[in-house]
């Protein structure tokens, strides 16, 4: 562990010393131009050197390659892209290793939690391993199920984790302490969202209530589906739930096969996370093809065992499609990486949604604040300048008008807001940022099914129920605060007159102690400018007149100690409370 703490650091290092050289030190000397060209070919071969380092260490270092991957807020393109191929997939653990850890976990040997296990896994990731297993026939009964998947942790994972975050954090440490870096990212806040993250999921009880969470939502949904847990056989190192492997959603040939249209898959899937954004507030983040599963009905509309099968009736506020495909559902598994949306990041995406397409903004500004991406050091003026600017081409544009918009335009404005959004001092949260990499890999995945899909058709519906929520908002809190203007101006005459009657009595008294305060801080810091000044005039004095008079030149230097002795400790030693 300590060898792998240092060699983490020992990369950061190495970065951190060329970053400064050549963000820093050569344009000073006068080799901007030298910086700037070579800038690309940098970012590109740091991103590829990082890409080895994490598949040599494996553990939570592609995991951090992945969320660098995301973070398109703070990182260069010739960064995120290079990482955005970094796959979650190492060698498998020895099959007696699993053993062991599961047998500890379970408390007994693994012919008794099962009636069968397979000891050849079905997938290996760089913190867990799935194998296929069969429950015994008490645990079948009770559970309602038999076929399961079992996922285990990788032996020793959590020191692995507890070393790469201890790395990160004093990685985080340094660029705090670098003030061009640090007016734009806050790094140790970065690395806590990400190690919150990351704790959460190697906990499988986490993602075993997140499931049950997912699978509740949707209960009542018979679009959706989410395998069932086996609590009986479920730690926190160990995950036991029905197995639902079905067509994954991207096989195309296996969907026609079935009878399936694969366009009426890509609008169900995007109707199914909207739904997840937009009325429930839970998301899955992680929709890539091996997560979600196309489920044929059985005959009769009976739902295959061990999901969590919904019933006819689709609940909720927005529309759902659904219900015409009753041949076929989706089921979402892993649901290790979920974002959350609390209702103050909803009602900011809606304050910050109607102020884009009105080019406000003030407004986007402030929106932007609620939600929490607006770092302490930014401009609110160049960010209103630079928002309005980013959103001139789509602000103001009907649905009907986005349809109909070349994709390559959106393409060219994505590439325009990234610039923007790295050359200000913005980071977006990493729970923003996981909607933001769900609604992506969600565009993806249905342009691959149905290469006409427009996403603008699904969104419709969606953003034309918030715009009517925003509106009844709007009346109310004009409502409120016209309330609130009315009863203070029914209490301000009657407060102007306390105040005048104050006066005349002569009971009004102001504090001047902070001014007071504030202007001994002055003179001592002007105080303490006079002694550098002289410091500096005896020191160069002395030097000049040392080859002219040596002992003359001698005594000025040596005086010269005591104005710089004050300058230095002279703040060290004040009058009072300050």
């Amino acid at each position: 562990m300590r060898a792998r703490y240092r060699r983490i650091l020992g990369f950061a290092a190495r970065v951190l010393v060329q970053t400064w050289w050549f963000e820093l030190a050569l344009p000073r000397i006068g080799f901007t131009r030298v910086a700037d060209n070579s800038r690309e070919r940098r970012m590109r071969t740091l991103a590829q050197r990082f890409h080895v380092l994490a598949v040599e260490l494996g553990g939570l270092m592609i995991k951090v390659g992945q969320f660098m991957s995301s973070r398109l807020d703070v990182l260069p393109p010739e960064i995120t892209t290079e990482l955005a191929g970094l796959q979650d997939e190492v060698p498998p653990v020895p099959v007696a290793e699993i053993r062991t850890l599961a047998e500890a976990e379970l408390g007994v040997p693994l012919e008794r939690a099962f009636a069968w296990f397979d000891e050849a896994p079905l997938a290996a990731a760089s913190l867990g391993q799935a194998h296929r297993a069969r429950l015994s026939e008490l645990d079948a009964a009770d559970a309602g199920f038999a076929e399961v998947v079992v996922k285990v942790q990788r032996p020793g994972i959590d020191q692995v984790v507890a070393t790469d975050l201890a790395a990160l954090r004093r990685v985080a440490g340094w660029l705090r302490r670098i003030r061009f870096i640090a007016d734009r990212v806050d790094a140790p806040a970065l690395v806590e969202e990400f190690a919150q993250t990351s704790l959460e999921e190697i906990d499988y009880l986490h993602e075993a209530a997140a499931s049950e969470r997912f699978a509740e939502n949707f209960a009542h949904d018979p679009r959706v589906d989410a395998p069932l847990v086996a609590w009986e056989r479920t730690t926190r190192r160990v995950l036991t739930l029905s197995d639902v492997t079905a067509i994954k959603i991207n096989d195309i040939d296996a969907l026609r096969a079935a009878g399936i249209d694969p366009a009426d898959v890509a609008r169900v899937f995007a109707e199914v996370m909207f739904d997840q954004l937009f009325t429930h507030g839970f998301v899955h983040a992680d929709p890539h093809p091996g997560n979600i599963f196309v489920t044929p009905h059985r005959a009769g509309g009976v739902g295959m065992p061990g999901a969590s099968t919904g019933s006819a009736t689709a609940m909720g506020g927005f529309p759902k499609g659904g219900e015409s495909h009753p041949a076929w559902r989706l089921t979402f598994i892993d649901f290790g990486m979920m974002a959350e949306v609390p209702e103050g990041i909803r009602h900011g995406l809606r304050t910050l949604f109607i102020a884009a397409a009105s080019r406000d903004g003030k407004g986007m500004v402030a929106a932007a604040q609620e939600i929490g991406v607006v770092m302490p050091s930014a401009e609110n003026r160049e960010l209103e300048r630079a928002l309005t600017a980013v959103f001139a081409r789509f602000g103001g544009m009907g649905f009907a008008e986005l349809r109909d918009v070349d994709p390559r335009e959106f393409q060219g404005f994505a590439v325009e807001f990234g610039d923007t959004m790295r050359s200000l001092p913005v980071q977006l949260p990493e729970g923003l940022l996981l909607l933001i990499r769900a609604v992506s890999l969600t565009s993806g995945m249905c342009s691959g099914l149905d290469p006409q899909f427009n996403i603008w058709e699904s969104i419709e519906p969606y953003a034309t129920r918030l715009l009517a929520d925003e509106s009844g908002n709007l009346v109310r809190d004009f409502a409120q605060q016209a309330g609130a203007n009315a009863a203070t101006l029914w209490r301000l005459p009657k407060r102007i007159d306390e105040i005048i009657t104050r006066v005349d009595e002569g009971s009004v008294t102001f504090d001047t102690s902070r001014i007071e305060r504030r202007l001994d801080r002055i003179d001592g810091l002007i105080r303490r400018g006079v002694s550098g000044l002289l410091f500096a005039a005896l020191l160069i004095g002395g030097a000049v007149v040392l080859a002219v008079n040596p002992v003359l030149g001698t005594v000025l230097m040596s005086v010269s100690v005591l104005p710089l002795l004050h300058t230095l400790f002279a703040g060290l030693f004040r009058r009072g409370p300050r």
